[in-house]
């Protein structure tokens, strides 16, 4: 809006200093008058936008005021809003007076003086036109037409109806209604570039801002509702004149966006509308966000208090989704994020999920959450299965060793490759437990020697296993020094290969057997 003046017409000096401080914050221009003949002067000279009248004045009453700023053409027209602590009994004597469009009783608060002037202000014109005229006055000021796009969450999710504006790439403002309060998402192409709200006390933004952001913390009250002020046209000033960093104000901006999304998410809001071609505040012009709506989910979920993140049972893990429709908006979700959805190609734990990303557990609840809001990954029921991978070129002993753990898939996830490389593939997608290594008979272990050494991270604690025709062909020592924990003959029976595989793994393991299919080991490697 452009600044508006208010003159306030008030004995009252407790008064004056409530609109005053109020209505300037609120980006209004304010002037005051203790008396009657002030008022009456200043409304002549600067011809203010609205007058707010006391009913008593000394010496005088707002209705003998309103019969001079009447009498005075280049007044008449200025519209008056009448407060008294008397109500019904003074208001009564403004019946016939045509610039009084609205009442403001005594006591007020500042919420309500604000709602008062931003009405009145409005309304104004058009109430002075009616009543001196006595022409009709419209039901709804700036009715909505119809918009584009209305619905309810009866059928669609809230994720649903912005995945159709970022996949259609229509430009406008999606209003989510709630029970207890509404947010505006713009967009442009798609993408997010401004989230704004009404109706939520800005302090709760405020207080998601992370520490270097502290400082700009009360800007949150001018940006949360998306409108103009003096103050908000301060910020772009200060940008255009480069004495603020734009990049902490958008930082501010984008941690507000993830917040009021994250609650809208949580609030399970009951209708929606999308009109096209509305652009976003001036603020947010100047500092558009760009963002896909996931990153501003994991943004949400990271920054939010613990008490807003879901409680997770024992036997819950996660899984990916299919990518719905088109390809995954990702803009602004950061590299190290986006890592997380390697992890979860098959059902995981919080915890293997963490240490195959090497985050701790909070973390990894954190943007889990944000991935499942964004409908990325679902809870899914696991148990503790143990990892097992075989690399081996030979297709017949592969096909023995996947036999052997065929009826185990809740306790087993097994999988045979034919080479280091496809090992290595496997290796960025989930640690295992075990990692089986079939040497052939023309072979030396010393093609394995830098597998555990080259993937130091990945298989630090991963029990390797080399499988081989001929146990005494190879000093333990040898396999010890190539990274091997022990070692098992191909020929050992399906029990043996059951026992050593899932049972207690470690780097020291019994002597050669009798029947010599078993190699001590007794070096712990890693």
């Amino acid at each position: 809006m452009s600044e508006k003046t208010v003159l306030l017409i008030d004995d009252s000096a407790t008064i004056r200093r409530l609109v005053d401080s109020e209505l300037s914050a609120a980006g209004y221009r304010v002037l005051l008058a203790p008396t009657a003949e002030e008022g009456l002067e200043q409304a002549v000279s600067e011809r203010p936008d609205l007058i707010i009248l006391d009913h008593q004045l000394p010496g005088t009453t707002g209705y003998e005021v309103c019969c001079q700023l009447l009498a005075d053409p280049t007044t008449a027209k200025i519209p008056v809003v009448a407060s008294s602590t008397l109500r019904k009994k003074a208001y009564s004597e403004y019946v016939d007076c045509d610039n009084v469009v609205d009442m403001l009783p005594k006591p007020y608060s500042a919420e309500v003086l604000i709602a008062t002037i931003e009405s009145a202000i409005d309304t104004a014109a058009m109430v002075v036109q009616s009543q001196s005229s006595g022409s009709a006055m419209p039901e709804v000021i700036n009715a909505l037409g119809e918009s584009d796009l209305t619905g309810t969450f009866e059928c669609f999710s809230l994720r649903e109806v912005i995945d159709l504006i970022n996949n259609g790439k229509k430009s406008g403002v999606l209003e989510f209604v709630t029970q207890g309060f509404r947010v505006y998402v713009y967009t442009d192409g798609g993408r997010i570039q401004a989230v704004t709200a009404s109706g939520i006390n800005p302090d709760l933004i405020a207080a998601s801002m992370p520490d270097n952001l502290a400082e700009m913390a009360p800007v949150v009250k001018f940006t949360v509702t998306g409108k103009r002020g003096a103050q908000v046209d301060g910020l772009v000033e200060l940008l255009d004149n480069k004495v603020l960093d734009p990049r902490l104000l958008r930082r501010l901006l984008r941690i507000q966006a993830a917040t009021l999304l994250k609650m809208c998410f949580d609030a399970k809001p009951i209708s929606f509308r999308f009109d096209r071609n509305q652009a976003a505040p001036s603020l947010f012009q100047r500092l558009p966000l760009d963002i896909s709506l996931v990153a501003l989910l994991v943004e949400g979920a990271v920054n939010c208090d613990q008490e807003l993140l879901p409680e997770l049972m024992d036997n819950v893990g996660f899984v990916r989704k299919a990518i719905r429709g088109q390809s995954l908006d990702r803009a602004g979700l950061s590299s190290k994020h986006m890592q997380l959805m390697k992890f979860v190609a098959e059902p995981a734990t919080v915890q293997q999920i963490g240490k195959q990303l090497q985050w701790d557990e909070d973390e990894t609840v954190r943007v889990l959450h944000g991935f499942e809001m964004a409908d990325l990954v679902e809870q899914t029921s696991v148990h503790n299965r143990t990892i097992i991978y075989c690399v081996s070129p030979d297709a017949t002993f592969k096909q023995k060793i996947s036999a052997l753990f065929s009826d185990r898939g809740k306790d087993v996830l097994f999988t045979a490759v034919s080479d280091m490389l496809a090992l290595g593939l496997l290796l960025r997608r989930q640690r295992p437990e075990v990692v089986l290594v079939d040497i052939p008979d023309n072979t030396s272990p010393d093609r394995f020697h830098s597998l555990k050494l080259s993937k130091g991270k990945e298989l630090a604690d991963v029990t390797m296993v080399a499988a081989c025709s001929d146990l005494q062909k190879f000093d333990h020592q040898q396999l010890a020094s190539h990274g091997f924990d022990f070692a098992l003959s191909r020929n050992a029976d399906a029990n043996e290969f059951l026992d050593r595989l899932l049972g207690k793994r470690t780097a020291t393991v019994p002597p050669v057997s009798t029947d010599g299919r078993l190699l001590e080991c007794s070096v712990t490697v890693g």
